[in-house]
């Protein structure tokens, strides 16, 4: 025996380094295993959120979108008309800068107006499903009728319902603010502010009135209403900063293909919004009020150099006569003076240089309202016409050089053709520009224009119910880890012994066939057939029968020196599987030629005789009260080979009859007729029949289940026993399902090893 009790040391010895070399894949089955014990959780979460997937999916209102393209041309724009600096200026804005352009206040704002997207009225919906159930009668209205009210909610509008609002002022603290429009007989309607009517108006008619708390006028003017009478709409009027601010919340700019450093010139345009139609309209309004100021941007700069041109013709014009009359008067007193070739050379050469000197100041004034005297274009300038002014003294040096008669001539004669040359060039300047003013073309061109959008991108009926789906899963995993460390049972066997000092004999794996003879019974206790159910003979190889053969290697050799041959099993509360355990260790005792009987002494609740199929009447309780003989109250079971005494008659006082002393008595008759007696006893904390019992038993075990029991009350079990100086020899650990993953019947050989060492 020495031998055989070493030899297992050895063996347990050996098992636990291998437990830790598979300690990573034993955490993966655990995990498993309590993600399997949590399915049903699993399964509720997952339907649950995917059902609110497929309501969001089919309850949203569809929404849609609407693109346009505008194309922005890399040109240089003049801005002036005059020749010699037209090449000077590049105004080609970035893309981004024209994107940002198209966002601004100018465009959206006049869009906005134009659209009238500041006004917002709409029909009042039953909530939630209200948009759903109009859009189905929408769909299906072939006379563009007005759907009848449901469940008598006549307020709310079913489908059908039409209005469009042209007007609508109020003073600027009820802005933002939402009214209520009545509609009544008739195009009759009523605006409410605050559950109270503060206009009345009909359609097509602009109806207005003054607040009595505010000196400002509130207008409307309604141009469709369709509905019944009693139907309310919505009605609101947008500060211009909200009306923007939502507007820019649906719209979407940018550069087509754009690459890094590398612009396409190609701007996209998107609006999303629940009208097909309004995405479409507002999207080209957008475009052609950016088109339209971009033409109009281009043309103020030609406007601003003929505004400019037309104040200098005036006095060159008068110049040019003063010139005219001074040359005149002078050959009129001196006589007809010729002037040689190559005098009239000389003044045809200052001629032309006067002129492009006075351009180039013209053109420099111009310059000097737009830039800085540091501007890279004034100082072009300003070296244009120091050369110029080079040269013009070259030639004057020159005409120095001439008769006194011929430098007047060529003097006046100079200044007439100067001035001549540069009226003439100012005045063809203008026309040139009023030409181009009529036929100005923006830097920006529309390509596409919006087209009315048919298919909604939004919402994506499967792209949600996927991820509802996909959610609601992860979310039933978590709640089944987060149950698991909510649970404040004890779960590990290891903490069992640490924690409390009593070593664990047994750990019973979770049986499924077990669920499965349960579902059995019932239906057997319906239809009154009496076979007995057990799991040790029906399914022997079952892993919890297993875990119970371990235990009775165990138990047998904790019997050796024992003072009898009775066994108690009890527990600290109901529901931990102590009857499984009595039972079917019973079975498995008898199977290795045993002579065993089984008590079911729990006088409360006791329901053993209902697996073995026996009756209650005759047991227990009525040999204590020696009304019945011990040999007619054992029951023989075939099946598992063991005799049965059930409960009797439950009995009011059970405590009272177990502390007679007939009951010891009784026991003590038994110790000789079998080689092993198994108590099935109340828990310890219901009732103190176990303490009672526990007095006669050579061997208790208390059997508890995996994630049921704090530390605390196991210590209180405990305590119980010992306080009617029971000892508990053992715990038999009961698994759910996730605890038999982990540990399995191969613990409890370990322990029972574990326990001979010790």
């Amino acid at each position: 025996m020495i031998g055989f009790q070493k030899e297992n040391t050895r063996a347990a010895d050996n098992y636990q380094p291998n437990q830790k070399e598979n300690e990573d894949d034993l955490n993966l089955v655990e995990l498993l295993a309590i993600l399997a014990y949590g399915k049903w959780l699993i399964i509720l979460v997952t339907l649950a959120v995917t059902f609110l997937g497929v309501a969001k999916a089919y309850l949203d209102k569809p929404v849609y979108r609407a693109d346009a393209m505008l194309q922005l041309d890399e040109k240089s724009r003049a801005l002036t008309g005059i020749e010699p600096i037209a090449n000077i200026f590049v105004s080609n804005l970035p893309v981004i800068a024209e994107i940002e352009l198209i966002k601004s206040r100018m465009v959206l704002g006049k869009a906005i107006i134009n659209m009238k997207l500041d006004i917002e009225a709409k029909p009042k919906r039953f909530p939630v499903v209200g948009d759903m159930i109009a859009s189905r009668f929408q769909r299906r209205n072939e006379d563009n009728t007005v759907s009848d009210p449901i469940a008598g909610l006549s307020r709310y509008a079913w489908g059908g319902e039409v209005i469009q609002v042209d007007t609508f002022t109020v003073p600027a603290d009820l802005r933002d603010k939402e009214f209520t429009l009545l509609a009544g007989e008739q195009g009759h309607f009523q605006i409410i502010y605050d559950d109270e009517p503060i206009l009345e108006g009909n359609v097509g008619k602009l109806a207005s009135k003054q607040i009595k708390n505010n000196q400002q006028l509130i207008t409307i003017f309604v141009s469709l209403l369709k509905s019944r009478p009693g139907t309310q709409f919505t009605i609101k009027r947008l500060s211009e900063n909200s009306a923007i601010a939502k507007l820019k919340d649906n719209l979407v700019v940018s550069e087509k293909n754009a690459q890094k450093n590398k612009h396409t010139g190609i701007i996209e345009l998107a609006l999303e919004s629940h009208s097909p139609d309004q995405a479409m309209r507002v999207l080209n309004e957008i475009a052609r009020i950016y088109i339209q100021q971009n033409v109009e941007h281009k043309s103020s700069e030609t406007q601003q150099t003929l505004e400019f041109l037309y104040k200098q013709l005036p006095s060159i014009k008068k110049q040019l006569e003063i010139s005219t009359t001074a040359l005149n008067n002078y050959r009129n007193r001196k006589g007809s003076v010729d002037l040689d070739m190559e005098t009239g050379h000389i003044l045809n050469n200052l001629v032309n240089i006067k002129t492009k000197i006075t351009l180039l100041q013209q053109s420099r004034d111009e310059l000097r309202q737009r830039f800085t005297e540091s501007h890279p274009s004034v100082i072009a300038v300003d070296k244009q016409i120091s050369r110029l002014k080079e040269q013009m003294n070259a030639h004057e040096n020159m005409v120095k050089k001439l008769p006194e008669t011929q430098q007047v001539i060529v003097g006046l004669s100079g200044d007439v053709e100067v001035n001549k040359n540069l009226y003439n060039t100012l005045l063809n300047n203008a026309q040139t520009l009023k030409v181009a003013k009529a036929g100005t073309v923006g830097d920006a061109r529309i390509i596409d224009y919006a087209i009315l959008p048919e298919v909604a991108i939004k919402p994506v009926k499967i792209l949600i119910i996927s991820f509802a789906f996909v959610f609601g899963m992860f979310l039933g995993i978590v709640a089944v880890f987060v149950r698991r460390m909510l649970q404040r049972g004890i779960e590990d066997p290891d903490l069992i012994e640490k924690q409390l000092g009593i070593p664990v004999y047994a750990t019973v794996s979770y049986s499924k066939n077990q669920g499965i003879l349960n579902k059995e019974a019932s239906k057997r206790y319906k239809s009154d057939k009496i076979d007995p159910i057990l799991l040790a003979k029906i399914y022997q190889e079952d892993n919890a029968i297993e875990s119970l053969r371990s235990f009775r290697t165990t138990l047998h050799f904790s019997l050796l020196d024992a003072k009898n041959n009775i066994v108690l099993i009890s527990g600290p509360s109901p529901n931990v599987g102590k009857s499984f355990i009595s039972l079917n260790l019973a079975a498995v005792m008898a199977d290795s030629g045993k002579k065993v009987l089984l008590i079911d002494a729990d006088l409360r609740k006791g329901t053993i005789n209902k697996s073995l199929g026996v009756s209650r009447k005759n047991g227990l309780s009525e040999i204590i009260s020696n009304t019945v003989m011990v040999n007619e109250a054992i029951h023989k079971i075939p099946l598992a080979n063991i005799d049965f005494i059930p409960t009797g008659a439950l009995p009011p006082n059970p405590s009272e009859l177990l502390l007679h002393e007939r009951f010891g008595v009784f026991l003590k008759t038994l110790i000789e007729r079998y080689d092993l007696v198994i108590i099935d006893s109340p828990p310890i904390l219901a009732a103190t029949d176990a303490a009672i019992i526990g007095r006669f038993a050579n061997a208790t075990f208390m059997v508890i289940k995996a994630g049921l029991h704090t530390k605390r009350e196991l210590e209180q079990s405990i305590k119980r026993f010992n306080q009617s100086g029971t000892k508990i020899k053992g715990i038999v650990f009961n698994s759910m399902p996730e605890i038999s993953s982990r540990y399995g019947h191969s613990y409890s050989r370990y322990v029972y090893q574990y326990s001979y060492k010790k």
